[in-house]
């Protein structure tokens, strides 16, 4: 493992940004009737994870970073929800990598809290 000067040598920020870029490719062929719906919902999760994984990165206390890193666990659920239902809609033909992805990144914040303590 590297020198951490930043969020973004974190893996699991990397492993989620990627997560969040991928949320935005697969969302761009949902139906126009879902912009500000399904689309706008599932954006927004996605990318609070990567988002408050950065911020709690730099807060000093531990109490302060397991909040933001818990914040992100629960977008991150928020969003898998959103993938099941977009696929359960048709709208979504390969949701399981998307999954995998979710529950691969759910397991490292969970180690990166766990070796807070």
């Amino acid at each position: 493992m590297g020198i951490i000067l930043g969020f973004t040598d974190l893996k699991v920020w990397q492993k989620s940004h990627n997560f969040v870029l991928n949320i935005y490719r697969v969302t761009r062929d949902f139906p126009m009737e879902e912009r500000f719906g399904l689309i706008s919902q599932m954006r927004r999760a996605a990318v609070s994870v990567p988002a408050n994984i950065a911020e709690g990165f730099r807060k000093k206390g531990k109490k302060d970073k397991a909040n933001f890193f818990n914040i992100a666990q629960g977008s991150l659920d928020e969003a898998k929800y959103y993938i099941i239902l977009s696929r359960d809609l048709g709208y979504l033909k390969e949701a399981d990598p998307l999954l995998d992805d979710a529950d691969e990144i759910q397991k490292m914040i969970f180690g990166f809290v766990k070796s807070l303590y």
